[in-house]
């Protein structure tokens, strides 16, 4: 994704809906490159096209957060991408850089994916890839399965990897979220056993919500970027958490 796609993901993220004639305004570029443009962000599942429209999908402003920081993100789930091999199965959960890891692993076939999102769901429609969605009550504002039907449906699956976004970190709480129920189901498939692996840029650092997830000595390793302050690269480092700064 080149920097005048970005540019128009963002707008119309923003914008929600937005004709092809303004954008071509805006970027300053022909109405027919525009177009071009819409069709490779359409086809990566961004955004949709609706007679001379983009319109963005509707999923808890997912695109919104995806463009916050895009290619740092990116970085992040190509880094996360190359710890996973051919015939594994691998759980990712939700957030907006599980989304991108999500595409490139569903570029894989000798793979299988579980997820309790229904927006990854979704992107993996037409991947080449196996993939598991874990049933339960929707929770209409995530897009993603939650409650007690969804954490029986854990115990029948088994997975090698397991990839979870958060939404703080700090010394004194350890990892935190802001949904109880969504985090409910993170602290039941960290008991699963498998390599528990944190994807996250590092604003969630420093930050604290209501509900735990862990304990600490359930990661195993922390994918983030390099704007990590050494701080909380301390405090991962007494948990024996492996640290991956991309």
């Amino acid at each position: 994704m080149n920097q005048r796609q970005q540019s128009i993901l963002q707008l119309v993220a923003e914008k929600k809906k937005i004709s092809v004639n303004e954008l071509a305004d805006i970027t300053g570029v022909s109405v027919v490159t525009v177009r071009h443009d819409l069709n490779f962000l359409e086809q990566g599942k961004f955004l949709k096209r609706v007679h001379g429209f983009a319109v963005a999908i509707n999923s808890e402003d997912t695109e919104t957060r995806l463009m916050t920081n895009y290619s740092q993100k990116q970085a992040l789930a190509e880094y996360a991408a190359s710890l996973v091999h051919d015939g594994e199965t691998v759980f990712i959960e939700s957030g907006s850089t599980n989304a991108l890891l999500a595409r490139l692993l569903g570029k894989k076939r000798n793979m299988t994916l579980i997820t309790v999102s229904n927006y990854i769901a979704h992107l993996l429609r037409d991947s080449e890839c196996e993939v598991i969605l874990l049933g339960g009550i929707y929770q209409k504002r995530s897009e993603s399965m939650v409650g007690p039907l969804t954490r029986q449906n854990l115990q029948q699956v088994h997975f090698s990897k397991l990839f979870i976004g958060v939404d703080g970190y700090h010394p004194e709480t350890g990892f935190t979220g802001r949904d109880m129920m969504r985090t409910d189901i993170v602290n039941a498939a960290l008991q699963k056993c498998s390599e528990n692996i944190v994807l996250t840029d590092s604003t969630k650092f420093g930050v604290i919500h209501p509900h735990p997830i862990g304990p600490a000595h359930f990661i195993h390793r922390v994918i983030t970027d390099q704007q990590l302050e050494p701080n909380y690269q301390a405090s991962l480092s007494e948990h024996q958490i492996n640290m991956a700064l991309v």
